[in-house]
């Protein structure tokens, strides 16, 4: 019976929680044993906020905009532990840099990174998206997760670059 009570209080914190991200973040939280607290929220309500892709940096710097007391370390702690529940991804855009994104739960896009400017396109194709379910098909591979990332140059680089 005391097993049932964390679980109805996990319940109670999740639909107070606002988003079904921040509802998996917190039951990821309690699955770990750490402590929810006033910094994670805010860093990961920041997160789940925005759209597109950023850097760390920008994470600490719109939180001390809105007079949000949270250090660079939590910051950058809180982002590693949405990387391991999955709700924030680390992407490699070659020279571009390393950016992140959060990642919606139930949507999935790909990204076109252009190696002059540095400028990336998201995308979603659903034939793209069936080829790959069916090769891991074809192999008996059981995906839970992909990026893919095509590097080459965007539509405006190349016509500057032909002038």
């Amino acid at each position: 019976m005391a097993k049932s009570a964390p679980a109805r209080k996990s319940t109670e914190q999740a639909a107070r929680a606002g988003t079904p991200e921040k509802s998996e973040f917190l039951r990821f939280l309690e699955w770990k044993k750490l402590k929810r607290t006033r910094q994670r929220d805010a860093v990961a309500n920041e997160i789940f906020r925005g759209r597109g892709h950023f850097e760390p940096e920008e994470i600490v710097q719109r939180l001390k905009k809105s007079r949000t007391r949270v250090s660079r370390a939590t910051v950058y702690r809180t982002l590693e532990l949405l990387r391991e529940c999955q709700l924030v991804e680390k992407l490699d855009f070659g020279e571009a840099g390393a950016l992140y994104e959060h990642v919606h739960l139930g949507e999935h896009h790909d990204h076109f990174i252009c190696t002059r400017c540095g400028k990336v396109i998201e995308f979603h194709n659903a034939d793209l998206e069936a080829l790959q379910s069916g090769i891991c098909a074809k192999y008996g591979f059981h995906d839970t997760h992909h990026s893919l990332r095509i590097f080459g140059e965007c539509r405006e680089c190349r016509g500057s670059h032909n002038s």
